[in-house]
């Protein structure tokens, strides 16, 4: 027998259609045109998924969704249905428990495949000793036509199984889109694993990705898994791609062209049911063109193509991101609420985000924890934002950014202060840091630094003495 779906929606009309459809397809349907009775039927009825509408008269969507929830305890999966220009609540509503979401006007094919892959995935097996848990579905957030754009590419992506790399600038946002596409997927039960290039510049970067095998003394052998084993079933996703060095490249292009590798020191080639994922910072054309990264390589790798525009050229959705990232570190970090006011969101809308939305959520995350009144005014906003530089080689640890930003944060301030000392020569910087002067010079564009200003600056600096 087929599952059995409550839709709740006020809209009669609405109501008929996904009747007619589910019931088309086998399902057995209960219609609720209101919160009471949708709260009477799933008591009575104990539905095996809710399709449930966002904006109701009686009582709100996300009203109900608390309640089925929590205190309700209700098991089945819900699914929510909103209208145009409501995605940022479908996102709050993702937060609070629901498995998915709709929008409006529906589309059939989209309706079915959503249906059918919550149920599949509510009735799967949920071993007790999984190292992983399903990552909730939520969309990059805001209204503009480019995000409009982006969500809508890269729900398409979502369920394709061709390889996608991930264009745009730090902080664009690359990995938060790299796992909604994977909670979207078919493949969301699986793992998602997050590899960002820098684990791979210490120790034996082909062991760390594809395993290693080892043979004991009494001939048995052991296993090291590497990050692309941990993804079997899943997703995995490799960030700055571009900073891979010449031989992971040659063995990650390997195991692409015929879909199997093989651990370090193994004989065996193990089957790569694996999607893969990958990001960059970098023009990888250009890379190319450096000699820097391999050119058959870079033609698998971008099967499908994504960018992610930089926040100033999307400006107007600093409207909903605002309160997204404050919902998001009161609910996950325990941080007290505050509003945004009117002219504090104005300015923010005409600030220039040099770190995209990483230093939105760092600005949000700092005024959170320091503020004292529920409501963040604009002189707030301005003192922030003005702060005072700290003396030349001086760098205050900012312990509430997250390890990557902090990290990056501490790099471009060691290197502009090895280059001041080199009067600009990188090949001094890459001696006295210990690292290849390819990878610096990497890692200087990466960071928005000019060698060469560096020098300037440390001239001038003795000259004014």
């Amino acid at each position: 027998m087929k599952a059995s779906i409550l839709v709740v929606d006020d809209e009669p009309d609405i109501c008929s259609l996904v009747r007619d459809i589910l019931q088309d397809e086998g399902y057995v349907v209960s219609v609720a045109e209101n919160g009471e009775t949708a709260r009477r039927l799933a008591r009575q009825q104990d539905p095996d998924l809710v399709l449930l509408d966002i904006w109701m008269p009686d009582i709100d969507g996300i009203t109900l969704l608390k309640e089925f929830s929590g205190e309700r305890a209700l098991r089945a999966p819900i699914i929510m249905m909103s209208g145009h220009g409501t995605v940022e609540t479908a996102v709050e509503a993702t937060r609070l428990g629901a498995r998915d979401f709709l929008e409006k006007p529906l589309s059939l094919a989209k309706l079915l495949h959503t249906v059918e892959h919550a149920l599949a995935d509510a009735a799967a097996p949920h071993p007790a000793n999984a190292t992983h848990l399903p990552i909730t579905a939520v969309p990059p957030v805001g209204k503009s036509t480019s995000i409009q754009l982006l969500r809508e590419h890269l729900e398409r992506l979502a369920h394709d199984e061709g390889t996608v790399l991930i264009g745009g600038e730090p902080g664009v946002g690359k990995t938060f889109c790299a796992k909604f596409m994977h909670a979207r997927s078919e493949r969301s039960r699986g793992p998602f694993i997050d590899v960002h290039t820098c684990l791979l510049h210490d120790g034996d970067a082909r062991v760390l990705l594809f395993g290693r095998e080892v043979q004991k003394d009494d001939g048995s052998i052991s296993v090291i898994p590497g990050f692309l084993e941990q993804a079997l079933g899943g997703t995995l996703f490799i960030d700055d791609v571009a900073e891979l060095d010449a031989l992971v490249q040659r063995s990650l292009f390997a195991a692409l062209s015929t879909g199997r590798w093989v651990r370090v020191g193994g004989m065996t080639a193990l089957n790569a049911d694996v999607r893969l994922v990958v990001a960059s910072r970098y023009d990888l054309q250009q890379e190319i063109r450096s000699g820097r990264f391999r050119e058959d390589l870079y033609h698998l790798l971008k099967v499908v193509p994504v960018h992610i525009p930089p926040l100033r050229e999307h400006l107007e959705d600093i409207a909903e991101l605002l309160p997204y990232y404050v919902n998001l570190l009161v609910d996950r970090e325990g941080l007290p609420y505050r509003n945004f006011t009117v002219a504090a969101q104005n300015r923010l809308r005409h600030y220039q985000w040099p770190g995209n939305i990483r230093e939105l959520e760092g600005l949000v995350r700092r005024l959170l924890v320091l503020g004292l009144d529920s409501d963040i005014e604009l002189d707030e906003i301005e003192t922030v934002l003005s702060a005072s530089p700290l003396p030349s080689g001086a760098m205050k640890p900012e312990f509430d950014l997250p390890l990557k930003q902090a990290r990056e944060q501490f790099e471009k301030a060691y290197l502009e202060f090895h280059l001041r000392q080199a009067d600009g020569s990188v090949g001094k910087v890459a001696k006295a840091a210990g690292v290849e002067r390819t990878h610096l010079y990497r890692k200087l564009r990466a960071l928005g630094i000019d060698a060469g200003r560096a020098g300037l600056e440390k001239f001038r600096e003795s000259h004014r003495r």
